[in-house]
């Protein structure tokens, strides 16, 4: 089966060690993966602002690339990005679009799956032969967990992985205060909703937080290392494309305050 992996914008330009490890994962599972490179953005951040009519030249090209019928599924290690993609595209290209963009919309939508959406509910399975021998802490991005509910998804997946031991985040249902434009147009309420998420992390006493949003996690350690914490964040595909033959050894300033920058 042939799977195309969504960079996403902020993968592809700041987190790409995510991406890898997905495509990593996804090879692990037996699925070919391929990356079209016709790929841009998911528009999520045009529509949200107000610039619906001006996504429409992206929805166009997530269509162009992701609407080969040699690819089976489009797999996305982001769920607000795949959130954009399903609930988002074939509305805003019905509004501002064309028809025939509108279907093709909705057949791209339909194949798209976030990475753990898609480990669990297409592969079929939920230990993937990971292996992280650390203390780990799940923070559940809003998007993820309101708009295309993943549930336990990812949870349960951490909780195969040999050697991870899985704490409770309290208050997990809460967002980060990233959300976009939120984080720049709010800055005090943001600042003060990741400031309480990071010391909740902290109170977990894990060495690890982990989510499928690079977005969240970039928020989340600037927030940690002002703290000073001395917890890392880390994309959920890297724990699951770790194993005990080949540890994952994530680019040191991943999530670091120098890549807040």
């Amino acid at each position: 089966m042939r799977v195309a992996l969504f960079s996403t914008c902020i993968g592809d330009a700041l987190f790409p060690d995510a991406h890898k490890a997905s495509a990593l994962v996804l090879s692990r599972l037996g699925y070919e993966v391929v990356f079209p490179e016709g790929q841009t953005c998911c528009g999520q951040m045009h529509i949200n602002t107000g610039y619906q009519e001006q996504a429409v030249p992206i929805i166009e090209s997530y269509v162009d690339a992701f609407s080969d019928p040699s690819i089976d599924y489009v797999i996305v290690p982001s769920g607000s990005c795949t959130g954009a993609v399903r609930e988002q595209h074939v509305r805003i290209a019905d509004r501002y679009g064309s028809k025939a963009l509108a279907d093709g919309a909705e057949q791209t939508a339909k194949k798209t799956y976030d990475l753990s959406e898609f480990i669990v509910d297409v592969a079929g399975t939920y230990d993937v032969g990971a292996f992280f021998p650390h203390r780990v802490t799940y923070h559940s991005s809003c998007h993820s967990r309101r708009f295309i509910k993943v549930g336990e998804r990812p949870k349960d997946l951490l909780r195969a992985v040999e050697g991870l031991e899985l704490v409770d985040l309290p208050n997990e249902e809460e967002c980060c205060g990233f959300g976009g434009t939120f984080a720049v147009k709010m800055s005090e309420v943001s600042a003060a909703m990741v400031s309480d998420k990071a010391r909740h992390i902290k109170e977990t006493k894990a060495e690890y937080v982990t989510a499928g949003d690079s977005s969240c996690l970039m928020n989340i350690a600037g927030a940690m290392s002002r703290q000073h914490n001395g917890v890392r964040a880390l994309h959920m595909a890297e724990i699951l494309a770790s194993t005990k033959e080949n540890p994952w050894t994530p680019t040191k300033a991943a999530y670091s305050k120098e890549k807040m920058l």
